[in-house]
């Protein structure tokens, strides 16, 4: 698409089916790089993944011909088809969060995801969501955020 400038700097957030811990801690890295290997693929431009066994996060830039929901589901859908292949039962969550990052705040974002081991020695990922669910002023119902 010739003539069109876009800047679409997205943090997203989506966790395992149940929140349940099955990203084995020394399986993380080979998924982060396979969910890089599906952004290039498409055109993303990651700029950090990182996580629990529970959950990721990525900092990724969406180009003008994806929209946030096609290109979470592509992240999703192939990543999910890649681990069921390596751990039993594994799914990832049916939703997700994405909250828009200035280029300028793009190095903290990077930082934040790098330390997630650090980060949760402090707090789980349920209030790590509600607190960037504030942060970011989305509305939310508590009863459907872990739906």
């Amino acid at each position: 698409m010739s003539h069109t400038y876009v800047q679409n700097v997205l943090h997203v957030v989506f966790s395992t089916k149940n929140r349940g811990d099955v990203i084995p801690e020394d399986f993380r890295r080979k998924l982060w790089t396979y969910v890089g290997g599906i952004c290039r693929k498409q055109g993303i431009f990651c700029h950090a993944i990182g996580g629990m066994g529970d959950h990721l996060h990525l900092l990724i830039q969406v180009p003008a011909d994806l929209t946030v929901g096609k290109t979470v589901n592509l992240i999703k859908s192939n990543s999910s088809k890649w681990m069921k292949e390596r751990v039993a039962d594994f799914a990832w969550q049916e939703g997700y969060a994405a909250f828009s990052v200035s280029a300028s705040l793009a190095p903290a974002a990077v930082r934040y995801i790098e330390q997630q081991d650090a980060h949760h020695r402090r707090m789980d990922f349920g209030a790590e969501l509600i607190a960037l669910l504030k942060k970011h002023g989305v509305e939310y119902d508590p009863r459907f955020v872990f739906g």
